[in-house]
């Protein structure tokens, strides 16, 4: 019954396509070539019997897509589609070919950071450790608290000759 008025459904879609694209924008409908009215149907009967069709075939796709819509919604049960397909109640194990989350130990490394102590958080300086850190001490020399700079670059000689201007 289902593939017959999806049949049906399919066959005036493609009739309601046709019959659209054979009417006129401005309603004359398949009165493009006629010079006169000495055809057996003038444009005017022409885009008349077209906007007929096109009421019915429209009338006719609306009711066979309620039809559709009412036998799909009798087809269908009250359980969802894993209980259908007997997904959610299989046992997760070695009776199924799947290793269970018990058995699982990660590899060595997993989960450390690439380069050690990475990620891992600074302590802020303890209260005593602030006189040491504004002020170079004995053990520590001046150069190691002062920034680096690079080194300046090299006076030319003096016995080199001055460039030549012109």
């Amino acid at each position: 019954m289902e593939n017959v008025v999806l049949t049906v459904h399919l066959i005036l879609a493609l009739l309601l396509i046709g019959v659209v694209l054979l009417q006129r924008s401005e309603g004359g409908g398949l009165g493009m070539g006629s010079g006169g009215g000495s055809g057996v149907m003038t444009g005017r009967q022409a885009a008349n019997a077209l906007s007929r069709l096109t009421w019915i075939f429209a009338v006719a796709f609306i009711i066979t897509s309620l039809t559709l819509t009412i036998i799909a919604a009798r087809n269908v049960s009250g359980s969802s589609i894993t209980d259908q397909l007997d997904i959610g109640s299989r046992e997760q194990g070695p009776t199924s070919g799947m290793p269970s989350l018990e058995d699982y130990t990660p590899p060595p490394g997993a989960g450390q950071p690439a380069v050690p102590g990475a990620g891992q958080p600074v302590p802020p300086p303890a209260a005593g450790d602030a006189a040491a850190t504004t002020a170079p001490t004995a053990e520590t020399p001046a150069a190691a608290s002062a920034p680096a700079t690079p080194p300046a670059a090299p006076a030319p000689a003096a016995d080199s000759p001055a460039p030549a201007s012109n």
